[in-house]
């Protein structure tokens, strides 16, 4: 604690020992208000000047504000980011409110019962009786007009930035909201919401690394979910047509203005669907969360215009390549070196055991995503790359599998499900050869699972949303931590 910092909590802290002294408890148990000040302002908004209205309230919030004029105190409260002025004439106090408000500081919580009215000069207020101390702040709130201008602090103190920084409250308002409009929209089509587990014995339902930790008393290794996939399917085998899940993930990886390794994700799986059902049931579901956030389908993101209106364009993984690469010719039975020469001429990476259908995909990735400004379904991935998702039905080196790009970023990854345990079985031993081989992302066999196919699945087609950078769109924002409250950060330097 800086020097200047420790002088302000020590007087703050002389005054809470006043306080004490005078039988006041700053941190009492329970208050009553009678409104909030939201409705207070609603039910009073077109006061005239200098009108007394009779109307006794109770209100609370924060003091974010106070100035003296003589004998008279303006305090200003907030709560959930609405302010009331308290005007506070002296005379008008009872006496414990009279020796209580010359140690009130600006970040003190406060009450106050009073009559509304509103000031000569128009301003609506709460002219106080009685004013209770509710929580005694002693560390002072960030100066009123620089706010909190720091990025790492606004992280790592979202209380704060909560408090300064009206933005990060339309930002985590707007996140109620689309996460509201994901649920109505789901349950009004016949989804049941279901949890399904965190701690998982074999990590599954996508390929990347996991956390790992140890139960004691089972003395084995658990790992925190990177997807609940293979538990949500197994729900289809037990007979819940229509199942979803907003589920927190985690992924030992890297972190960017994309990437946090806690996040959220919605999953969702119907029976006797495929992947084009699914498209039309993800292009609703995200046309209703920015409909019900924003009140509309015209959205700019960091400058630029973009339209959520349909109907979404539709385009092979492999002719959005092609059209990179100036390669009509280019398929996934040609030469594996013809394909790795190109990826070279690209500057794009490759690895010895890489097949045609993982060079192109790596081709779309560092070519084409990018430039996906307007929402496109990039549809049919190389089977190589989609484990878990069913053959395409007359494309024999593909699947269906598609995933939503807006604005250059993957929003969903959905399937036509693999419902064929032979299948899958294989494509989980490819799998453990390749995780063999080195690959620390690749998937590890599920006999679990397996049983659970074997019992019989009906089709089925399911989607995975990425909750976190479809609040970034809609709130307009370019780093996932500016949408999730409490954002992994390194520790900070002692």
């Amino acid at each position: 604690m800086d020097s200047k910092l420790a002088e302000l909590v020590a007087a703050r802290r002389v005054k809470l020992d006043e306080l004490r002294a005078q039988g006041i408890d700053p941190y009492p148990v329970r208050f009553a208000p009678s409104a909030s000040l939201a409705e207070v302002r609603a039910a009073h908004a077109e006061l005239a000047p200098g009108t007394e209205t009779g109307v006794e309230v109770t209100v609370a919030g924060r003091l974010v504000a106070r100035r003296e004029h003589g004998k008279l105190t303006f305090l200003v409260l907030r709560e959930d980011g609405v302010d009331l002025q308290l005007f506070c004439p002296r005379g008008a106090l009872d006496q414990p409110s009279r020796a209580l408000i010359g140690h009130l500081d600006v970040g003190d919580w406060v009450g106050a019962r009073g009559e509304v009215l509103a000031t000569r000069k128009g301003e609506l207020s709460v002219r106080p009786a009685e004013l209770t101390l509710l929580g005694k702040g002693l560390r002072p709130l960030p100066d009123k007009w620089h706010g909190l201008t720091d990025t790492e602090a606004r992280f790592r103190q979202r209380e704060l930035d909560l408090v300064v920084n009206p933005d990060a409250r339309r930002v985590f308002a707007l996140r109620a909201r689309v996460l509201k409009a994901l649920r109505a929209e789901l349950d009004e089509r016949g989804f049941t919401e279901v949890e399904t587990p965190m701690l998982h014995p074999i990590p599954g339902g996508a390929a990347a690394r996991p956390f790992v930790t140890h139960h004691n008393t089972l003395d084995t290794d658990l790992y925190l979910r990177i997807a609940p996939e293979l538990y949500l399917k197994r729900l289809i085998a037990g007979g819940m047509p229509r199942v979803y899940e907003i589920n927190r993930s985690f992924r030992n990886e890297g972190m960017s203005t994309r990437h946090n390794p806690e996040f959220t994700m919605l999953e969702s799986y119907q029976a006797y669907a495929d992947y084009h059902d699914v498209m039309d049931l993800t292009e609703a579901l995200l046309q209703r969360a920015a409909r019900e956030a924003l009140g509309s389908l015209q959205l700019s993101y960091q400058g630029r215009e973009v339209s959520l209106q349909g109907p979404w364009r539709r385009a092979t993984l492999l002719e959005l390549v092609r059209e990179a690469t100036g390669l009509a010719d280019l398929d996934y039975d040609v030469e594996v070196d013809r394909v790795r020469a190109l990826c070279e001429a690209h500057g794009v990476r490759t690895e010895p055991s890489w097949g045609v259908g993982k060079l192109v995909l790596e081709l779309y990735e560092a070519l084409v995503e990018s430039t996906l400004w307007e929402p496109t379904f990039v549809i049919d991935y190389p089977v190589e790359v989609s484990p878990l998702a069913r053959r395409h039905r007359s494309a024999p080196h593909v699947t269906e599998r598609f995933e939503l790009i807006v604005t250059g970023r993957e929003l969903a990854n959905a399937f036509s499900e693999l419902t064929d345990p032979d299948d899958q079985r294989a494509r989980f031993e490819a799998q453990v050869a390749a995780r063999a081989a080195g690959d620390a992302e690749a998937m590890h066999l599920d006999e679990s699972y397996l049983a659970a196919m074997e019992l019989g699945m009906p089709p089925i087609g399911g989607l995975g949303v990425g909750v976190d950078r479809l609040v970034m769109l809609l709130a307009d924002v370019a780093s996932i931590r500016e949408v999730v409250l409490f954002p992994t950060l390194r520790p900070e330097r002692t």
